[in-house]
């Protein structure tokens, strides 16, 4: 069992910085993948980035590459989502998710826990 407790949304003007926190407790693995996905109204819940545990890996999604940063803080059990010159059409739910059986991925379906999510409103 693993639980994941997303913070951080909230309301920011375009141009603007947030970082999220998801908070992970119980049962994890060395080696399990973390990820941020995110979700707006009407659309599909689509992968924002991924990161290992040790050695860190990375992987983005084109839509937010160079702007948003994954980062991980092992001793706290803590991932992270920074995202710099936000934009409208990065408001949504951001999801924070696990993915113990894979070092990372990009793939919603190799996710088998999630967090609540946080809303992200990026004014213009």
């Amino acid at each position: 069992q693993v639980q994941l407790v997303e913070s951080g949304g909230g309301l920011v003007q375009a141009g603007g910085s947030l970082r999220l926190s998801c908070a992970a407790s119980g049962r994890t693995f060395s080696s399990d993948a973390m990820g941020w996905f995110r979700q707006a109204p009407g659309k599909e819940r689509e992968f924002v980035a991924t990161i290992s545990r040790s050695p860190s890996s990375t992987f983005y999604a084109d839509s937010v590459k160079g702007r948003f940063t994954i980062s991980r803080d092992n001793a706290k059990n803590t991932v992270y989502l920074e995202m710099n010159r936000l934009k409208p059409e990065d408001s949504a739910v951001y999801y924070c998710a696990a993915a113990p059986r894979f070092r990372v991925s990009t793939r919603r379906d190799n996710y088998d826990y999630w967090g609540q999510g946080t809303q992200v409103t990026v004014s213009s």
